[in-house]
């Protein structure tokens, strides 16, 4: 490439789909050589490579739409890429874990089958017993990044931060922290659709009204654990609760209020890590109102009224 570009070597961008092995190996190739990347998401990517029409799909077409897509690039997504190896780690473990909780739940899925039909044999002891050890395997996981995070004090600063947020607990704090590790330059708007929050709407002049529903785009580990910690917020922290009630005396479905204290905690929780602040439930209050009448005023999700804030 020196060869071919000579003093253009310098202005070069490596554009690719972060997926399988080879990704990571070029990620720390392009760092050690101060080369700039964009990566670009693979959603992102597959529809670009709708919007030009292209029809196959082979190596060569790909590497000719990557060459186009860099027009999609946002500013700030073409950099050098910089290692910390402590994120690095945590990414690892966070990889991990989740891979133990895809195999729990596949594990309790097919033991919940089996009970339904009333078998209790050998293999319903069985798949309690491997449920029981894939637990155990989860929280040394959670307690072991937990142990890399308190070794870096401004990691731990931040950790501290997050869980002082009511209903926020260690599992839930450790995954927010590996979520703004690893997208440190996103705004709180592109944190809530990386978790799946963001709001999508299917609407088309007077004959198509689709229902408002989140996009689950993101992580659905995330949304389990926020799920878990909204409904422990709720109960125990003044802020939250007020907001729910009021979106719920206006209307609101149970479920969409719930994604609203889910999504509000993503939010708070990135704004306390960026801050290294600590949580204070009588803190904005105002800010709650204007966002409890964001979703008063949007569409009912029976489609049958609108309330007026």
């Amino acid at each position: 490439m020196k060869k071919i570009y000579k003093k253009e070597i310098k202005d070069i961008v490596f554009v690719y789909e972060p997926t399988a092995n080879y990704s990571t190996q070029l990620y720390r190739f392009c760092a050690r050589k101060d080369i700039k990347v964009f990566i670009i998401n693979p959603k992102q990517s597959h529809n670009f490579a709708k919007a030009i029409s292209q029809r196959g799909k082979s190596d060569k077409a790909d590497a000719k739409m990557l060459n186009q897509a860099i027009v999609v690039a946002r500013e700030g997504e073409i950099m050098i890429p910089s290692i910390n190896p402590l994120a690095e780690e945590i990414n690892e473990m966070i990889g991990y874990y989740k891979l133990k909780v895809k195999q729990r739940v596949a594990l309790s899925n097919h033991l919940e089958s089996l009970k339904a039909k009333g078998d209790k044999t050998y293999l319903t002891k069985r798949l309690t017993k491997e449920i029981g050890e894939l637990k155990r395997v989860e929280k040394e996981i959670i307690d072991e990044i937990y142990t890399l995070i308190s070794k870096d004090e401004t990691l731990l600063k931040k950790y501290n931060s997050v869980i002082s947020i009511n209903g926020v607990g260690k599992i839930t704090a450790i995954l927010l922290i590996h979520l703004f590790i690893k997208y440190p330059n996103a705004t709180q708007r592109e944190i809530t659709s990386l978790t799946g929050l963001d709001p999508i709407k299917r609407e088309s002049g007077i004959s198509i009204k689709g229902k408002s529903r989140i996009s689950k785009a993101g992580g659905k580990i995330y949304r389990s654990s926020l799920f878990m910690a909204a409904m422990v917020a709720i109960q125990r922290d003044k802020r939250f609760k007020m907001f729910y009630n009021r979106l719920k005396e206006n209307g609101k479905h149970t479920t969409v209020a719930q994604v609203a204290i889910m999504r509000k905690i993503v939010i708070i929780a990135h704004s306390l890590y960026k801050s290294d602040k600590l949580y204070d439930e009588e803190h904005n209050k105002k800010k709650d109102k204007k966002d409890s009448n964001f979703y008063i005023n949007s569409r009912e999700t029976d489609g049958k009224k609108r309330i007026a804030a």
